[in-house]
């Protein structure tokens, strides 16, 4: 297999490991500056240069995209996309972990914990949004940002509200969190490759420092996580589209909360606390999953005229209670089931003799016309904008 590893740090431990686990297992991995790319759109099928030059084939990329480069890193992953070359990490994927307001937003869809959190623009809104997070001391993040860099915890609101528009001044958005206390500087980072947790360790700060990052001075321990701290890790990262991701937990009263999804997670501290080949698990999970590329089902199957993938909520008055996939109705009306997700389970291509339940999420292909009644309405919100307290609306 020949694999490529893009990373503009080719002396970097992680970018070393994982060189080293791929010639390990007699693989031909080579680095490959992201920087040095070309994407060539002109030609009749999608190509790339590198240095100048038409790229050879690869089987498998491992991107170690910076966030420095997020944009032209991702554009680079997407072009080994198109040219069916298999990623872990999909370039939507990273692009949308990279960005932690859009993660947080993506994952608030699901039910997994999360800190409060919320985002605002105009300054006259910073203190109802101080107060919605909990309070003071309230945590303000950077959206984009890496290492610690860019968190700050605000002791009070007065604070708060000053760095706040000191940021927005200098053009800087930010995301304000509820700051959980009682994880009194300690966050854990569960390692995720495919669906599982194959390391995980517990970070502490150092000293007076809440922000428990490795690059901060923070200490490092291996730990064994519970059942449900895997699974909610496991289940932000396949949220995301992520493959290979660096789950980090807070530890909380209200139990594991998720507070960032790392795209390009590093080796050195979960390797050195865990005694773990963690490089070369990343590598073994590639090799089993190099002859499915990715794809976007529902771009591929929504170009069937008439046909694409929706989600069908199963109400407590449906008729589809207590039916089983088989014998439901959906097979008359042109309808496939893809997956049904019950709870925290995830049944995909489930069998015949599945019986649904209420609440049940089941995802599916078929027919839109078919589908469009089967849908829930959507759920309304408390107030219309006409409804709520401030200007009034153009025209009134």
């Amino acid at each position: 297999m020949r694999i490529a590893i893009l990373s503009r740090a080719p002396g970097s431990y992680a970018t070393q490991r994982l060189v080293k686990a791929a010639t390990d297992r007699n693989h031909d991995a080579r680095v490959l500056d992201t920087l040095r790319f070309g994407i060539d759109l002109a030609s009749d099928e999608p190509e790339l240069q590198y240095r100048g030059r038409p790229l050879s084939d690869f089987d498998a990329i491992i991107p170690r995209i910076g966030a420095s480069i997020t944009y032209f890193g991702t554009a680079v992953v997407r072009q080994f996309e198109q040219m069916d070359v298999y990623t872990p990490n999909t370039a939507s994927a990273i692009g949308a972990s990279r960005d932690k307001l859009r993660a947080f937003q993506i994952l608030s869809r699901y039910d997994i914990g999360i800190p409060k959190s919320t985002f605002v623009r105009d300054r006259k809104d910073v203190p109802e949004a101080i107060r919605r997070v909990g309070g003071a001391p309230v945590v303000i993040k950077l959206i984009e940002g890496t290492q610690g860099i860019g968190v700050m915890l605000a002791p009070d609101a007065k604070i708060a509200e000053a760095i706040v528009e000191t940021l927005h001044s200098a053009e800087q958005n930010v995301l304000l969190q509820q700051f959980i206390a009682e994880s009194k500087g300690r966050d854990v980072r569960a390692f995720v490759i495919g669906d599982q947790v194959v390391a995980a360790m517990r970070r502490t700060a150092k000293g007076d420092e809440f922000r428990s990052n490795l690059h901060r001075g923070g200490s490092i321990e291996r730990v064994q996580l519970d059942a449900a701290s895997e699974r909610i890790a496991v289940r932000a990262a396949q949220i995301l589209g992520l493959r290979v991701a660096g789950v980090d937990l807070l530890e909380s009263n209200d139990g594991p909360l998720i507070i960032e999804v790392n795209s390009s997670p590093g080796l050195q501290g979960i390797e050195a606390a865990t005694g773990l080949d963690v490089a070369g698990a990343i590598v073994d999970f590639i090799g089993n999953q190099v002859g499915f590329p990715a794809l976007d089902v529902r771009q591929k199957l929504g170009m069937a005229a008439g046909y694409g993938v929706a989600d069908i909520v199963v109400g407590e008055g449906s008729d589809l209670v207590g039916q089983t996939v088989g014998d439901s109705s959906l097979r008359d009306l042109d309808v496939t089931v893809l997956m049904v997700q019950q709870g925290s389970l995830v049944v995909p291509n489930p069998r015949r003799d599945r019986i649904l339940e209420a609440h049940d999420r089941l995802t599916c292909f078929g027919r839109l016309e078919s589908m469009r009644d089967l849908i829930p309405q959507r759920r309304r919100r408390r107030a219309a904008i006409g409804d709520l307290p401030g200007e009034p609306l153009p025209g009134q």
